[in-house]
């Protein structure tokens, strides 16, 4: 079950898929698709489709394994580290403690993954850059929809949960 028509259609064959970067996409949906006996694609719209937003949204809280960390520290290293252990790392001044207590405040941990808190009670899951540049693509060319000025692009991925802290100076970068 889907709410794209246009990815549901493609998948059934009715509809040609001409976007290139669809392309891979669609062989391995042809491939796993193969190993059932049967199997039937059918189009929800978005309005009645509030179970996906919900499972999406908890499948992004679950951990998974990480094939390989970059030697780049993330940029809420500290914040994780310190709501972890209570601890600042070796080289920070008196200012700069206080600066990740205070950030910390709005920040939680849920196993190894960072959470930020928003003033209407939302959750955002906080991203490195690498992961950063994915979604930023992913929203602006891919499946999600149109391309997009830098604004639009900032709240589209707000509102997929994600978040890191220079992200609207980033989407207008990329944009």
């Amino acid at each position: 079950m889907g709410d794209s028509d246009l990815i549901i259609q493609q998948t059934q064959g009715e509809w040609e898929t001409r976007d290139v970067k669809l392309l891979t996409y669609m062989q391995h949906v042809e491939d796993l698709s193969k190993r059932f006996k049967s199997i039937k694609f059918r189009y929800i719209p978005r309005f009645h489709n509030e179970l996906a937003d919900v499972l999406a949204t908890l499948a992004s809280m679950l951990p998974y394994p990480v094939e390989m960390e970059p030697d780049v520290q993330s940029w809420y290293h500290d914040i994780k580290i310190f709501l972890k252990t209570k601890e600042y790392p070796k080289q920070a001044s008196g200012d700069q403690k206080r600066t990740i207590i205070r950030l910390a405040n709005g920040f939680f941990l849920s196993g190894e993954i960072l959470y930020k808190r928003t003033l209407d009670l939302n959750i955002l899951k906080c991203v490195d850059a690498q992961e950063a540049g994915r979604i930023m693509n992913e929203v602006h060319v891919g499946v999600y929809g149109p391309h997009m000025n830098g604004y639009v692009l900032e709240k589209k991925i707000l509102r997929s949960g994600y978040y890191w802290m220079t992200m609207e100076k980033d989407c207008f970068s990329f944009v």
